[in-house]
């Protein structure tokens, strides 16, 4: 709620330890990203990338390369605003181009596979199956989102699958999206799953959607949280799964655009 609550021009936008967060950072980057400055993800938290694309902004715009945004900055951001379109930025496009470019095989990925309790032996098992069709893989299991963010990057992965269980019947196939912007990557991933991995689903109980959870806007990589449920029939068809998942990630590592 407190994140939701600024709007921007509320307040200085500066990288702070720990990094400043908020709708009006999220607002800030898709405009930069719309034009042209790349910040990297759309994930409402000012780092290092987004400071970098907003000193490079000030820059040319003429105004002082302090990587602070206040009111000078909010009005020039406005100005220009005005007379660019609403598309989806350079962020987005760079993200598109890289699902729909040729990929690489499954044994030049890094990936970490991870589950927040009660599906362990599901991620342990996924992640012995990638490493034996040739991937870097690891497995982190802890209750905390931000830890798992946090290993995932330090690790450079290419992807994270994340494994959350649930009491009741569910399938529900989470990718990063805001408004104004997605990870195509991890849609495409999230389409990938849902098509290669159904047993002992049917297509209508599986549920893709965009949401802004914590493990997928600090992940730096296409990232999808998984929530299974309800965990004793999700063990008993631990193999059928961990067949679809390698399927559908090597599906995903080797799209090639039309």
């Amino acid at each position: 709620m407190v994140e939701a609550g600024w709007t921007l021009g509320d307040r200085l936008l500066m990288i702070t330890a720990p990094n400043l967060r908020g709708e009006d950072v999220a607002e800030l980057q898709r405009i930069l990203a719309r034009l042209g400055f790349n910040c990297g993800r759309v994930d409402g938290i000012f780092g290092p990338d987004t400071a970098s694309a907003l000193q490079d902004f000030q820059r040319n715009s003429g105004l002082p390369d302090d990587g602070v945004c206040g009111s000078d900055t909010v009005s020039a951001l406005d100005v220009l605003t005005r007379h660019t379109g609403s598309g989806p930025g350079v962020v987005m496009v760079r993200e598109v181009a890289a699902v729909t470019s040729g990929r690489r095989s499954l044994g030049h990925l890094r990936i970490v596979i991870g589950e927040f309790g009660g599906l362990g032996a599901l991620a342990r098992q996924v992640t012995t199956a990638l490493r034996q069709h040739s991937a870097s893989a690891t497995v982190v299991g802890h209750p905390d989102a931000s830890t798992h963010a946090d290993i995932a990057n330090r690790y450079r992965a290419d992807l994270y699958l994340g494994f959350e269980a649930a009491p009741e019947k569910i399938s529900r196939i989470q990718y990063y999206a805001v408004q104004g912007f997605e990870s195509a990557a991890g849609r495409s991933l999230g389409e990938q799953l849902a098509n290669d991995v159904r047993q002992p689903f049917r297509a209508s109980e599986i549920e893709l959607i965009g949401n802004r959870l914590p493990i997928l806007r600090e992940t730096r990589m296409p990232a999808i949280l998984w929530q299974l449920g309800p965990t004793a029939e999700i063990i008993s068809h631990t193999p059928t799964l961990v067949r679809g998942v390698v399927v559908a990630i090597e599906g995903w590592a080797q799209t090639r655009g039309e």
